[in-house]
């Protein structure tokens, strides 16, 4: 049987996703950030022109060496080129479309929605990181394997559209009744 993260390279395989398993942890993170660029609506007025890029920040310490550069390398997703940046406080992510949050963060990190400077951002969590109630997109380690899980109800908060073959590929989807 097929593991669900093979299914994951397969199904992404076509926006730029490895073909092939990553050699660790955070090789599979840095896929997955990239490619979850193609699988998000961000609201209107998230870039100012059709070219803007789609910035993705890593809050706090870099736990990807080279990984995210590599597979962010001449990338582009509807003809947004990818491009990085790493910051020391969330305060200066502005233009952040998708912003990670390492695991180490978690004790300095405020509720992000007070001090982000704009809505529309992808917040993207570790299981021992920042609390995954405040995250869109949380990782976890099961079985070995790296997962995630999305927070709908942050994500309408942030005014994000997410595709339904992203949340088919999460291992839960938290959404409260209304």
């Amino acid at each position: 049987m097929i593991s669900r993260l093979a299914m994951t390279m397969i199904l992404m395989s076509g926006n730029g996703f490895p073909a092939q398993p990553a050699s660790n942890e955070y090789d599979v993170k840095a896929a997955f950030l990239v490619n979850f660029a193609s699988f998000v609506e961000w609201p209107e007025g998230s870039f100012q022109k059709p070219d803007d890029p789609i910035l993705i920040c890593v809050l706090g310490r870099d736990p990807f060496g080279r990984a995210l550069d590599d597979v962010a390398a001449g990338k582009s997703i509807s003809g947004r080129p990818i491009a990085l940046r790493k910051l020391a406080d969330p305060r200066n992510a502005s233009g952040c479309r998708i912003l990670f949050i390492h695991s180490l963060e978690r004790k300095k990190t405020t509720p992000l929605s007070r001090v982000l400077p704009e809505q529309g951002v992808l917040t993207v969590g570790e299981e021992d990181g920042p609390s995954p109630e405040s995250m869109i997109v949380n990782f976890t380690i099961e079985k070995g394997r790296v997962r995630f899980s999305v927070n709908l109800d942050i994500a309408e908060r942030e005014k994000l559209q997410l595709s339904s073959r992203l949340l088919g590929l999460a291992s839960s989807v938290r959404k409260q009744a209304k």
